[in-house]
């Protein structure tokens, strides 16, 4: 650790910094599934599959939802598509061209380079499917290696015990929880955090990108090796 010409420890130099971009007119194309910015066009798929009978406890942990219609689950994603806060994606499905998860961009600080991937639902199809981890790999690739951003934020219900589990799962840091920091739904929230730097990311991409390979698939589509267990081993 290094100290200033008073003997105060200070942090590293960041050499050449500017603030970063919003991702925007997102494109982001996988093997299981392609990332585009959510619109109205979307709505009908998106409805069809995460709004059915018995899909109501996909959405506890959500800021809104679940809902009757298309018209509320519109009104909801055009609320989401003008906050300036937030740029939602749809997630799309290579094979079928339908809606199969959603996720967001969040509270992105550019001066600072660091931004929040959160929001995130996924269909029953799409529950413990490949494409949800190549989502949060092509989110995370395109935020850090692209965009050159500096930290990766992961933020959920301290209660949300599934969420958690895939923080961990994709290589996030615990730094704490915030108590009583949101109120939604009509009842308090506890948050915890999670994040990733740019530096772990490096460590972490080849871990991705080993789970993903299809070499690490057999034939009837079960994972040789766990990315929790990948992840685990690139930060040790």
């Amino acid at each position: 650790m290094r100290s200033n010409e008073f003997g105060q420890p200070i942090g590293d130099d960041v050499w050449g910094w500017h603030p970063r971009v919003l991702p925007r007119d997102v494109r982001l194309v996988g093997h299981e599934v392609t990332l585009v910015d959510l619109t109205r066009d979307h709505v009908p798929s998106m409805f069809e599959l995460t709004c059915g009978e018995g899909d109501e406890p996909l959405w506890t942990y959500m800021s809104a939802g679940p809902f009757r219609t298309t018209t509320e689950l519109g009104a909801y994603v055009h609320k989401q598509m003008r906050n300036p806060t937030t740029i939602p994606l749809a997630i799309i499905g290579n094979e079928t061209g339908r809606v199969v998860g959603t996720a967001s961009w969040l509270r992105a600080d550019v001066a600072n380079g660091a931004i929040e991937i959160g929001s995130i639902l996924y269909s029953p199809e799409m529950q413990h499917h490949r494409g949800g981890t190549e989502s949060i790999y092509l989110m995370a690739r395109h935020a850090i290696d692209e965009l050159g951003y500096r930290r990766l934020e992961w933020k959920c219900d301290d209660l949300n015990e599934p969420s958690r589990r895939a923080a961990v799962r994709y290589g996030f840091t615990y730094e704490g929880t915030f108590r009583n920091a949101v109120v939604y739904k009509g009842r308090n929230r506890d948050t915890a955090w999670y994040a990733m730097t740019d530096e772990e990311w490096r460590r972490l991409r080849p871990a991705y990108e080993q789970w993903l390979s299809d070499d690490n698939f057999d034939e009837d589509g079960r994972q040789r090796s766990r990315l929790s267990e990948l992840t685990a081993a690139a930060l040790a």
